[in-house]
C-alpha cells in the first residue's frame, strides 16, 4: 500500500492537502500535527466527510518526535511515496518580538526543521516518490536585495551545507542588526522560504543521482490563501491553495517536468532566478 505524509496537516493548506489526497490518492494518507488533540480533531472532521486519513503526532522541530515517526512508518509500511513538507510559521506584522528572535524562530521551523525532516524521512522514500516543499511567493530569489547573495543562492554548484551556512549567517546578522547591510531583506519569512526554494533545487540534483528511480521534488507557492498565517486576508480558499501542491504530489511516473522546479499556484513553472513572478493571487 502506498503512503502519503503531510506535515502541519491539522489546519489551513495542510488540512486541505490531506483532504485532497484522501479523495484522489490510491493509498494511505497520514495527517501529522504537533498537537495530538488538534490533529485528532482534524481527522474527525475529515471522517465526517466520509474520508479516512490516519493520524500520527509529528513535531518537525523535535528530534525525538521525528525519530518516533520515522520508526513507525518504517516498521508499519516500509516506506513513503508522497511527502508534503507544509509545516511552517510566520510572525504577524504587528509582532513585538525583536527581529533577531523572529529570525531565529522562523528559520528554525521553516528551514532547519524542514531540512532535518528531509534528512530523517528521505531514506524511506520509495522509487517514484514525490516530495512537495511548500514555499511561497515570498520564496522567490528576487526577494533578496543583495546581488552577491543572489548569485551565491542561485549558483548551480551551491551545496546544502553552503546554503545552511548562509542562512545561519542571516540569523547571526539579524541578531546584530546588520542583516540589511549584508544584503538580506527585513523579513525572516522571506529568507526562510527563499531557503526552502533553494534547497529544493539541491535536493532534486541529489535525487537525479540517487539509485532509487524517478524521485521528484518541487517547491510550490500555493497562493495567497485565507488562513491563520495570512491573518485571513488571502482571497483563495484552502482548497484552492491545495490545488498546486496536490498536482505536484500526484505527478505521474517518469514525468519530465516539473522536476526540481519552483511552481506557482496556477501550476506554471516560474523562473526562480529572474522572474517575472505572476500575481500571488
Amino acid at each position: 500500500m502506498k503512503v502519503a505524509v503531510v506535515t502541519g496537516g491539522n489546519k489551513g493548506i495542510g488540512y486541505a492537502i490531506v483532504k485532497g489526497l484522501c479523495e484522489k490518492y490510491d493509498g494511505i494518507t497520514y495527517l501529522t500535527a504537533r498537537d495530538v488533540g488538534r490533529g485528532e480533531a482534524a481527522v474527525s472532521e475529515l471522517e465526517k466527510l466520509g474520508l479516512k486519513p490516519r493520524f500520527h503526532q509529528l513535531d518537525v522541530t523535535d528530534q525525538k518526535s521525528l525519530e518516533t515517526f520515522h520508526d513507525f512508518i518504517k516498521n508499519e509500511h516500509g516506506g513513503i511515496d508522497v511527502l508534503v513538507n507544509n509545516a511552517a510559521i510566520a510572525y504577524s506584522h504587528a509582532a513585538t518580538e525583536p527581529f533577531g528572535v523572529q529570525a531565529e524562530n522562523t528559520l528554525h521551523v521553516n528551514y532547519f526543521s524542514l531540512l532535518n525532516t528531509c534528512h530523517m524521512l528521505f531514506p524511506l522514500l520509495r522509487p517514484h516518490a514525490r516530495v512537495v516543499n511548500v514555499s511561497s511567493c515570498e520564496g522567490h530569489l528576487l526577494k533578496i536585495p543583495g546581488e552577491l547573495l543572489r548569485k551565491r543562492l542561485s549558483s548551480s554548484s551551491l551545496t546544502e551545507e553552503e546554503l545552511t551556512d548562509l542562512l545561519k549567517q542571516f540569523v547571526k546578522a539579524a541578531k546584530s542588526g546588520n542583516h540589511q547591510a549584508e544584503g538580506w531583506p527585513n523579513s525572516a519569512y522571506q529568507v526562510s522560504k527563499v531557503g526552502v526554494s533553494a534547497l529544493t533545487f539541491i535536493q532534486q540534483h541529489a535525487f537525479d543521482a540517487d539509485p532509487r528511480e524517478d524521485l521528484v521534488v518541487n517547491a510550490v507557492h500555493p497562493g495567497y490563501v485565507d488562513t491563520d498565517m495570512t491573518n485571513h486576508k488571502g482571497p483563495l480558499t484552502i482548497e484552492q491553495g491545495a490545488e498546486a501542491p496536490l498536482y505536484l504530489a500526484l505527478l505521474p511516473p517518469d514525468v519530465k517536468s516539473p522536476r526540481g522546479c519552483y511552481v506557482w499556484h496556477n501550476k506554471a513553472v516560474v523562473n526562480w532566478v529572474s522572474g517575472p513572478t505572476p500575481s500571488h493571487f
